[in-house]
């Protein structure tokens, strides 16, 4: 079982001609993903990957062609507003947005009007998704990963790689990898994946992956310690980090004593989730209970 991809997921890839979105498609092509469409305007009727994708002009006629039910987005932030958009009103009923950079204001815009069309979005400025050994959608690498019950969201991409990488060191696997991303305003939050892995009956355990900056991991323990059943084990990134500095994410920043490590790892160990010290811990954290 999984969480949002899987082995019927149909993917169209917008911005699928540009050096980034040809070389992931065909890391997600050759791992197992449908990728059943690309789009980038002016290029439809054209192939790539060896003649087995096509290219549409856009994200509708791809959808109404090929039945894709997905899409992932490589392109600028100063089009990703608008490929958001395009890609709401295809029919698709999920959007992984990979972009990073996107102004806020042009964020809020999109929320709002995804809100309205109830089409879920992960991301942006997120490594996207990774159910194993059915469907990766994004960036995370197929190989870090085998297929498991244990479910990882993450608002780090790096972090996620290292946490998927150390479960199968110790032959454990996940249901499906959720990267949310780090930007202020995203499509979907802790509580969100938290919720469908609830409701996941093959994902038994949980690891949430969190940082500094912002309430979310602190409004995310409150959710689990009212709704969550199943054992969760989290990490926090930037215990160390300067207040007042954004580290590395734009919604990583420490004001006051608002978004600090500590403020989270307390919130989420009062909620009875246990919290490593190094991500590495988290794999014997779960085979010690």
């Amino acid at each position: 079982m999984s969480i949002l991809i899987d082995s019927n997921t149909r993917l169209v890839v917008q911005g699928i001609t540009g050096r980034e979105g040809l070389f992931h498609s065909r890391q997600m092509l050759e791992y197992g993903t449908h990728v059943v469409a690309g789009t980038r305007p002016g290029k439809g009727g054209e192939w790539v990957l060896d003649g087995k994708v096509p290219v549409f002009d856009s994200v509708q006629i791809a959808v109404d062609v090929t039945g894709a039910n997905t899409s992932v987005i490589f392109v600028p932030a100063r089009f990703a507003a608008d490929a958001m958009l395009e890609a709401a009103d295809s029919g698709v009923n999920l959007i992984v947005c990979l972009t990073e950079g996107i102004p806020v204001q042009d964020m809020m815009r999109v929320r709002n009007y995804l809100d309205q069309r109830e089409v879920r979005l992960v991301g942006p400025n997120c490594p996207g998704l990774l159910t194993p050994g059915e469907s990766k959608v994004g960036i995370i690498p197929g190989n870090i990963a085998i297929p498991g019950n244990i479910g990882v969201v993450s608002r780090s991409g790096t972090l996620t790689y290292e946490v998927l990488y150390a479960l199968k060191e110790k032959n454990m696997g996940a249901s499906t990898c959720v990267g949310i991303g780090g930007d202020p305003i995203n499509g979907t939050n802790f509580i969100d994946v938290l919720a469908m892995f609830e409701d996941d009956p093959k994902t038994d355990t949980i690891v949430m992956i969190g940082e500094i900056g912002g309430t979310d991991e602190e409004k995310a323990a409150e959710y689990i310690s009212k709704h969550i059943t199943k054992p969760v084990y989290s990490f926090i990134a930037g215990a160390t980090a300067p207040p007042g500095k954004r580290m590395g994410h734009a919604g990583a920043i420490v004001e006051g004593s608002e978004g600090t490590a500590q403020e989270k790892v307390k919130a989420l160990r009062a909620a009875g989730v246990a919290v490593a010290n190094h991500p590495e811990e988290i794999p014997d954290m779960i085979l010690g209970d």
